[in-house]
């Protein structure tokens, strides 16, 4: 009987979503080794292939787990999340290397709680806006605004540890499954409206760190030893790498450690230039596939839930 469920089960799992999954987690592994043998430490690659077994196994176990459980518990993961976010603001580390005081250290690991959130933000808004949809109300002023402010909550943690970019993607997590819900089109454009209203109010309050990335991020040439310096000797990396690369290991940029974070936010400088553009253009295409299917699995699930859930985590 066991052995009949089991078939069962796993007759149900998506294979597409699952193959992408691990060739992109194997793909990373060899690029992570790769970018740290300059540095002669196995701890970097030693941790990642950990964080991809134990990610492997959470992967099985939770596929045990039918996801309409979770809307009993929807109140208490979003409190969870906003302690653990405020625990972070309080306790976490990562401003002196980073900028935004998001992580949690324990020895020479270190968790970013946030990128744990993203999740649990995906599940519980999902069931926020069915039951809104479910009841009629989803373009009710009230609860467009009680919607408004469940997402705030959350980004507003993550913008005071400085952790503009992950606010980013929250805001647009929030936007996709808010459009794919139904909501109205006045309600769109009104947020594009005062959006565009309040840029320059926000470029006012931004601290110039801030502002400093932004126009470092449209011309890297105007601070090409400071905040343009990662930018500058990535495009220096992909570019010497040419259509098929200088080959796994060889890259100079990379062994010679010239380009910074580059185990982590600027890896694919590390495989323009020891893949080549079609190394590059295999990993966005792999990537692009893999957010696709998540989107193609929205269209078929059983539930307005499980459609959202689907949404937000492809956004």
């Amino acid at each position: 009987m066991r052995k009949d469920l089991l078939k069962k089960h796993f007759s149900h799992l998506d294979y597409g979503v699952i193959a992408l999954a691990l060739l992109l987690t194997g793909a990373g592994l060899i690029f992570i080794y790769s970018a740290t043998q300059s540095a002669e430490s196995v701890r970097k690659i030693a941790v990642q292939a950990l964080a991809a077994v134990l990610g492997i196994g959470l992967m099985l176990a939770l596929s045990f787990v039918d996801y309409r459980v979770y809307k009993s518990y929807a109140t208490h993961i979003y409190i969870a999340s906003l302690a653990v976010l405020i625990f972070v603001l309080i306790f976490g580390s990562g401003r002196e290397e980073t900028g935004a005081n998001s992580w949690i250290r324990f020895g020479g690991i270190g968790i970013q709680p946030s990128e744990l959130i993203k999740i649990a933000f995906a599940v519980v808004f999902a069931y926020k806006l069915s039951a809104a949809k479910e009841a009629g109300k989803l373009n009710d002023i009230k609860e467009v605004l009680k919607l408004t402010a469940f997402y705030a909550g959350i980004t507003g943690l993550v913008i005071l540890q400085n952790d503009t970019g992950t606010a980013l993607v929250f805001t647009f997590m929030f936007a996709a499954m808010f459009f794919v819900a139904g909501i109205s089109m006045k309600y769109v454009l009104s947020a594009l409206g005062t959006a565009c209203l309040l840029l320059p109010l926000s470029w006012l309050v931004m601290a110039p760190y801030q502002r400093n990335r932004i126009m470092v991020f449209f011309n890297p040439e105007l601070d090409p030893t400071g905040a343009g310096y990662q930018v500058l000797q990535s495009k220096i990396a992909i570019g010497s790498g040419e259509l098929l690369g200088r080959g796994y290991l060889n890259g100079p940029q990379n062994q010679l450690s010239l380009l910074p974070e580059k185990e982590t936010d600027f890896i694919f400088g590390v495989i323009g230039e020891e893949f080549g553009f079609l190394g590059c253009a295999i990993v966005v295409i792999l990537l692009f596939l893999l957010v696709l299917r998540v989107f193609g699995i929205s269209k078929t699930a059983k539930d307005d839930a499980g459609s959202l859930i689907c949404v937000g985590l492809g956004a």
